[in-house]
C-alpha cells in the first residue's frame, strides 16, 4: 500500500488524501462496519476512518453527556459502550481495509484506546478536536512517529499554536485541520478560508468537513488541503448523531471525482502567451476575416460600407477592420471574397 500522500513536503505535488469517516455510523454493527468498507472502496477515496470508543476510560460519571440518547440506549455513555468492538474484531476490520486498498484510521478517545489501536497499527493518528489539549495522549501519539493529523473545531488559534509548538518537538509529520464542531456545519460556520491560513502558518493543511455537502471539500482542495475529511452514510435514512453532517456513498464519489479534477487542474498551470496546438488548431476557424459585403472592381478605394467581418479566420484579420479602410483594391474581387493582403495596393 502507497503512503498517506500528505507524508510529503509541502513542496511537492502530491494528491490531497480524501478520508472517509464510518465514526460510529455502523451503530455497533461489526457487519454494517464491514459492510462501509466496502462501500466507500468503490468511491476512489484512500482511507477509512472509525472512532475508538472505550466507555469507561473515556468519561465519568459526571460527563454531563450522559442523558438519555436513544430508544435502544438510556444515556450517550451506553451508546459509546455499544460501539466498542474487541481487538480482534479492530484487527478484522483494519484487514479488510487492506484487502480493499485503504488505509485504516480511527480516533482514539482514551489511552487504553490508544494502546489497542497502536497494538493493532494505524496509518495516522487522528486528533478529534476535544483531544488537543490531553498532552498525555498526544504525546504517547506523537511518540509513535506516525503521522498526526489534528482537528481544531473547539479551539483558538493561540491553543492551535501552542499544540503544534509542542507537538514540532517530535518527529512526527503532522497535517492540521480547519473544523467546526457542529453536526451539520452549516457554510457561515466552515471557515474555509482557515486551511489557506494553516498551509501558510503550520506547512501542511487539511479540512474535516461536518457540512453535509460536496462544496467544502472542493473548495479546500483548490485551497491547496492536503486532506479532506468527510463523515458518510450508507442511506440517509440511517440512524446516528452524524447523519445530518455525512454525504453518501454517491456523493463521496462525486467529491473525490472533483478533487481529482482539482488537482490536475493545478498540476497543469496554464500560460497564456502559449496558446494548446489543440486550441491554435480552431482558431482559423473560428476567428473572423475581412469579407467583402458586394463584387467589387480594381481600384476602388474601400469604404466600410464595402465590407463586413465572416468565417474563417484565414485572411485579413476582423481587428484590422478599420486599418485598411481608404486603401484600394489591387484587383477585382467578388461577394463574399475573404481579402488578403495581396488584394490590396501598397
Amino acid at each position: 500500500m502507497n503512503s498517506p500522500t500528505w507524508l510529503h513536503t509541502p513542496s511537492e505535488k502530491a494528491a490531497c488524501t480524501v478520508i472517509a469517516e464510518v465514526a460510529q455510523a455502523h451503530d455497533g454493527s461489526l457487519g454494517m462496519a464491514h459492510a462501509f468498507i466496502d462501500a466507500i472502496a468503490t468511491t476512489g477515496a484512500d482511507a477509512v476512518k472509525f472512532q475508538t470508543h472505550i466507555a469507561a476510560a473515556e468519561s465519568t460519571p459526571g460527563e454531563p453527556w450522559r442523558v438519555r440518547f436513544s430508544p435502544q440506549d438510556e444515556t450517550r455513555y451506553d451508546y459509546w459502550k455499544r460501539m466498542e468492538f474487541t481487538p480482534e474484531q479492530w484487527a478484522g476490520l483494519k484487514r479488510h481495509c487492506e484487502e480493499k486498498g485503504l488505509l485504516f484510521l480511527s480516533s482514539p478517545f482514551s489511552e487504553p484506546a490508544f494502546e489497542l489501536l497502536d497494538r493493532i497499527g494505524v496509518a495516522a493518528w487522528k486528533v478529534a478536536s476535544g483531544e488537543i489539549t490531553n498532552k498525555p495522549l498526544l504525546e504517547r501519539m506523537a511518540r509513535t512517529g506516525l503521522p498526526m493529523l489534528l482537528s481544531t473545531g473547539m479551539s483558538p488559534l493561540a491553543e492551535i499554536d501552542r499544540t503544534v509548538a509542542w507537538l514540532r518537538s517530535f518527529s512526527a509529520p503532522l497535517a492540521v485541520l480547519q473544523c467546526t464542531s457542529e453536526y451539520p456545519c452549516g457554510p457561515e460556520h466552515i471557515g474555509i478560508n482557515n486551511v489557506a491560513l494553516f498551509r501558510e502558518r503550520y506547512g501542511t493543511a487539511g479540512l474535516s468537513d461536518h457540512s453535509g455537502t460536496i462544496y467544502p471539500g472542493l473548495a479546500a482542495a483548490m485551497l491547496g488541503a492536503r486532506v479532506v475529511e468527510v463523515h458518510v452514510t450508507l442511506s440517509r435514512h440511517m440512524f446516528g448523531p452524524d447523519l445530518p453532517a455525512s454525504l453518501t456513498i454517491e456523493e463521496l464519489t462525486r467529491l473525490v471525482e472533483g478533487i481529482r479534477f482539482i488537482e490536475t487542474m493545478l498540476a497543469h498551470p496554464q500560460d497564456k502567451d502559449r496558446i494548446p496546438e489543440t486550441v491554435e488548431a480552431l482558431r482559423p476557424i473560428f476567428m473572423k476575416s475581412v469579407v467583402t459585403r458586394r463584387t467589387l472592381p480594381a481600384g476602388t478605394r474601400l469604404e466600410a460600407g464595402h465590407l463586413t467581418t465572416k468565417k474563417p479566420g484565414t485572411g485579413i484579420p476582423a481587428w484590422d477592420f478599420d486599418r485598411i479602410i481608404g486603401r484600394r483594391l489591387r484587383r477585382s474581387v467578388p461577394e463574399n471574397h475573404i481579402l488578403m493582403p495581396e488584394d490590396l495596393e501598397d
